[in-house]
């Protein structure tokens, strides 16, 4: 045991910071590679390679010279093979790369291109519902994840257009009841269940969507958009208050303060977002 300690006491003073840096970068990036190839056909195609290589070691070992003079030559253009092989999966994992968080980091014009669309199509959507007084409740998740709310509901993770947001609040259809669910702009899931205010101060005006609108923004700081089925008004809900009577230009300059990067990220630009809902 003593022998051991001083061996890497020893090399101790070799071993530079950088070099252990470089080790748990080189562990992550072989741990996210295994972790992406599981998830595609590709794990049998290097099931077999590592057969094959198994089979040139068996073949030295047993100086089997034809085989090994086969898998040697077979081994040497391998390389070539694996890029035209698993081309669909490497392409689907450099897009996956791409979706990832780090990808995003390095395309803020590309986010925010993104969340104006999503705006675009919300506001769209919404005065649709609005004008024809079709119910409805959308929720914007932001920081605070909402899962349990996810699951509750149907799973979908669709891309946001207004003809799919109008069809899926349709009355009468499997998906009309209750709330989708918006993330990271996109359509998450649908017909949601969402826990309604305890406030007994509200308006008795105010309906069940309204109330699940209040009561989901008081435990998260999601955003809640309501359609009212009976006057086709629009409303929207954050941190337990509920602003009524808005028009689409108005919710469009709401959301646009509320999703952009640093509007929620201090109190100020908050006071500056209901001081403008309150001059409408």
């Amino acid at each position: 045991m003593q022998n051991l300690i001083n061996y890497i006491m020893y090399y101790k003073q070799f071993i530079r910071i950088v070099d252990i840096i470089d080790i748990l970068i080189v562990t992550y990036v072989i741990y996210k590679g295994i972790k992406l190839v599981m998830e595609t056909m590709a794990i049998q195609l290097i099931k077999g390679i590592l057969i094959l290589i198994v089979a040139l070691q068996v073949s030295s070992f047993l100086n089997l010279y034809m085989m090994n003079y086969i898998l040697k030559n077979a081994m040497q253009v391998g390389v070539i093979a694996l890029v035209i092989v698993f081309q669909p999966e490497l392409r689907r994992i450099l897009e996956k790369m791409g979706r990832s968080k780090f990808g995003n980091a390095l395309s803020f014009d590309d986010e925010e291109n993104e969340t104006s669309a999503t705006i675009t199509q919300l506001c769209e959507a919404i005065g649709n519902l609005s004008e024809h007084r079709i119910g409805a409740i959308i929720i914007l998740e932001r920081k605070t994840k909402i899962g349990d709310i996810i699951r509750t509901g149907i799973m979908m993770d669709s891309k946001i257009t207004a003809e799919l947001l109008i069809n899926i609040f349709v009355p009468n259809t499997p998906l009309h009841d209750g709330a989708v669910v918006i993330r990271e702009n996109r359509i998450v899931a649908s017909a949601c269940f969402l826990p309604l205010t305890q406030n007994n101060e509200l308006n008795i005006e105010l309906g069940t969507r309204h109330r699940a609108a209040i009561g989901i923004t008081e435990t998260s700081d999601a955003v809640a958009l309501v359609v009212s089925e009976e006057t086709g008004k629009i409303s929207l809900a954050l941190e337990g208050t509920l602003t009524r009577n808005l028009t689409v230009e108005s919710l469009e300059r709401a959301l646009s303060k509320l999703l952009s990067n640093d509007s929620f990220q201090t109190n100020r630009n908050k006071f500056k977002l209901w001081k403008g809902l309150k001059k409408q």
